[in-house]
């Protein structure tokens, strides 16, 4: 029988499940650490040369090659399978998270890199060597495509990290499995022992495939302190709310958007001043703003007969209609018929040609990612230009003036680079501590005087309040944030590591 399709397979596997855990490691620690771009390096150059370490040291073994990779694979298995459920109690637990991290990412990637050696080894036989390179080399490469492609598009949105980690080492147990009989010609003596141990670590996995919802759970509820209501992970973000007897409050990627006991002094903050400057808007934009509490602010006007929300996330603005508290808290927004959803990406929606606005909200995440980060861009506001009326304002969440003042201002700044007009403000909001806003218009304005009625914080004596910058909040040199410098994104993850 030619078993060398059946070893390039195997190539195929360790390459595909070795970026995979990768992956698992750099998302889950952008969920509960932040700064995406620094935690994605560090693991994509700590796992790069724990490759050539593992390498290196597969130069060590001299004999009995298929009992070595069949070890080596057992050990994956159970290093990568369980990396997800470890790394999130390790979190929850251990003040030393990061050293974890690192250090499961190092010891994978020494793993994988001991595995393609041996095979080389393994293959040589049935192949001469360029072949057996060329080969080799392409199944790897192929296998890093599947992974990247299958990660985001399938694995995480349909099974979760947790999920995730636990198939590929039972994927990777199940091939080492397998491989005492593929190869068992040059494996001298017994190979029970191997066995018992792909079983009973395949079983393990298994088990703890079975109770994953539970193991996450329990681990998010170490991390998140307050019990955890729901939970669930769409195509762009893990989803958490979170209960106690207060309130309840929602979490994106282990990021706090909003506790509904202060929701209002932010919403009403980031709404209204833009609507009152317009006076009498008949269309409104929301961009973000997923979970419809700036919508709710937006109908309080009588005056709106129509309102967009572009929203990326379907799951979010589905869930918003469906949690039965976090409806109730937008007051069934969803159900107006004068909303209308879009699950689109708003940089390339705004694109589309439409109707103009009178006004826009926009309530997107942090710019702490490359993909958040072009919706700060001077490109994406004069996109936003051409999407509104020539006397429309625009209200825009900025994050902290105090904690991330550098960012701030660079928002500001990229605004006015894009051609607005801009007024700088800012609110107390006891879950955030000092958050800033932006008013900006197409043309210069006089602040609103008159504010809708009923309001729970806001009113014409404590408006003109916010506009009034402390100096401790006030202008610092900052460049302007560009599609092809994305400096914005720098700037914030440098304002908040600080705080760590």
């Amino acid at each position: 029988m030619n078993r060398t399709p059946i070893l390039f397979l195997n190539v195929l596997i360790v390459a595909t499940c070795g970026l995979v855990y990768e992956l698992l490691a750099g998302t889950l620690a952008s969920y509960v650490l932040g700064d995406s771009i620094t935690q994605f390096s560090l693991i994509i150059g700590i796992y790069l040369s724990a490759l050539g370490v593992g390498a290196w040291l597969s130069g060590f073994i001299d004999a009995d090659v298929g009992r070595r990779f069949i070890q080596v694979e057992i050990g994956v298995a159970l290093v990568g399978g369980l990396s997800a459920p470890l790394l999130y109690f390790s979190f929850a637990r251990l003040s030393w998270f990061s050293v974890v991290l690192y250090g499961v990412v190092f010891l994978i990637g020494i793993l994988v890199g001991l595995e393609l050696p041996l095979l080389m080894r393994i293959v040589k036989d049935h192949l001469d060597f360029k072949q057996m390179v060329s080969r080799v080399l392409a199944f790897d490469y192929i296998g890093a495509l599947v992974a990247s492609l299958l990660f985001p598009l399938v694995l995480v949105p349909r099974l979760g990290l947790t999920r995730t980690a636990l198939l590929f080492g039972m994927l990777n147990a199940g091939g080492a499995l397998w491989g005492t009989w593929l190869m068992r010609s040059i494996i001298p003596g017994s190979v029970v022992g191997l066995r018992i141990r792909a079983v009973a670590v395949l079983l393990l996995l298994a088990a703890c495939m079975f109770k994953a919802e539970a193991l996450t759970r329990l681990a998010e509820e170490e991390t998140y302190h307050d019990p955890i209501v729901y939970a669930t992970t769409s195509h762009y973000q893990r989803i958490v709310i979170t209960q106690k007897r207060s309130g309840f409050a929602l979490h994106l990627s282990g990021h706090l958007q909003f506790h509904s006991n202060d929701e209002y002094r932010y919403h009403e903050a980031l709404v209204h001043p833009a609507l009152a400057v317009v006076g009498q808007p008949k269309s409104v934009l929301i961009m973000g703003g997923g979970d419809g509490l700036a919508l709710r602010e937006v109908l309080r006007w009588p005056c709106v007969e129509a309102v967009t929300l572009v929203d990326l996330d379907r799951k979010m603005t589905d869930l918003s209609r469906s949690f039965p508290k976090l409806a109730e808290l937008n007051r069934h927004s969803y159900d107006d018929p004068r909303v209308t959803v879009v699950n689109r990406d708003a940089f390339v929606w705004l694109d589309e040609p439409g109707p103009p606005f009178d006004a826009a909200i926009i309530d997107f995440p942090d710019p702490s990612t490359y993909s958040l980060g072009k919706l700060y861009t001077t490109r994406f506001y004069r996109k936003l230009q051409a999407r509104l009326s020539p006397t429309a304002a625009v209200g825009i969440q900025c994050t902290s003036p105090l904690y991330a003042r550098t960012t701030y201002w660079c928002i500001v700044r990229t605004l006015e680079a894009a051609g607005f007009t801009v007024r700088p403000y800012h609110v107390a909001v006891p879950s955030f501590g000092v958050w800033g806003f932006a008013l900006a218009g197409r043309q210069p304005f006089e602040l609103p005087a008159k504010l809708p009625e009923g309001l729970r914080f806001l009113d014409s004596n404590t408006l003109p309040s916010l506009f009034v910058m402390p100096a401790d909040l006030g202008p610092v040199p900052v460049e302007i944030n560009r599609l092809d410098n994305q400096v914005l994104v720098r700037y914030h993850e440098t304002d908040w590591r600080r705080f760590e």
